[in-house]
């Protein structure tokens, strides 16, 4: 891949201080969700909501910084050396995604389904990766990258109901109105009732809420503070989640988020250390 490290300097605008901080460090989250493909500048315009001229700027300064690179043919931004260097230094304080690559690449061996591990963003929940498996029938509702509103799919509403009740209310509220318009089958009230028996089952059931035909289960991830950390899931067709498999799915499930948590509780013992 060819990449472009510089490009023509802009002229320099006035420094907008802290405000200009947060909206370069929010596009570098923006990129990075585009990892595998990139992200196009007037996709990233349309979802930071930023305007063309301010959004090219502060690609500039992510790029003169190493964050992000652009791919010489198609223009599209990926993130750059740089942000790679400090991820793998980061992975050692806070490495959820290698703690648990051999969970879920067990857990879809075994189960033959589409594996997930998911992390809270803000009022959101990030798919950090997808392991396939071996079934040929596959659903994409989720695919590596993705935020969905906390409540929304299986892993999601697994981490909304590990929350407090004063978080669930606050998450409903601020997601009000994207559920109205990207999921208007999916009312908080709808969701709040899902978290009430989430709770209650341990594990999070999804029965095709988002698409059909596309069922997913999901279990919380805790810290040994008991704080949520994530959130592992599965998602297959409805007919490979009847019962009795699906029983057998929650089960496979609860085991995979055992073998994350206790090397997870191995690595912030170690943290305390530091």
């Amino acid at each position: 891949m060819a990449l472009v490290q510089h490009m023509e300097h802009s002229k320099p605008e006035a420094p907008e201080g802290a405000q200009t901080v947060d909206r370069a460090l929010a596009l570098l989250g923006m990129v990075g969700r585009h990892a595998a493909d990139g992200a196009s500048l007037g996709a990233l315009v349309a979802e930071s909501g930023l305007n063309k001229p301010t959004v090219r700027r502060l690609l500039l300064a992510l790029m003169r910084g190493g964050m992000v690179e652009q791919n010489a043919t198609t223009r599209r931004y990926f993130l750059g050396e740089e942000a790679y260097i400090l991820g793998t230094f980061a992975a050692h304080r806070h490495g959820l995604l290698e703690i648990a690559a051999e969970t879920l690449t067990r857990l879809a061996r075994d189960t033959g389904d589409a594996a997930f591990l998911s992390v809270r963003r803000g009022w959101s929940s990030l798919c950090l990766h997808r392991e396939e498996g071996s079934y040929p029938i596959r659903t994409f509702a989720l695919m590596t990258g993705r935020l969905h509103p906390l409540g929304v799919g299986a892993g999601s509403l697994a981490m909304l109901a590990a929350l407090p009740d004063a978080e669930v209310d606050a998450a409903l509220a601020a997601n009000a109105p994207e559920l109205a318009t990207d999921f208007p089958d999916l009312s908080p009230d709808l969701i709040r009732g899902h978290v009430a028996t989430t709770r209650a089952a341990g594990h999070a059931l999804n029965p095709g809420l988002i698409y059909p035909d596309s069922w997913g289960l999901g279990i919380a991830l805790r810290r040994p503070d008991g704080t949520l950390a994530g959130a592992l899931s599965i998602a297959a067709i409805e007919s490979r989640m009847a019962e009795p498999r699906r029983s057998d799915l929650v089960a496979k499930l609860r085991a995979a988020a055992q073998a994350v948590e206790t090397p997870l509780a191995q690595l912030y013992a170690a943290r305390t250390r530091i």
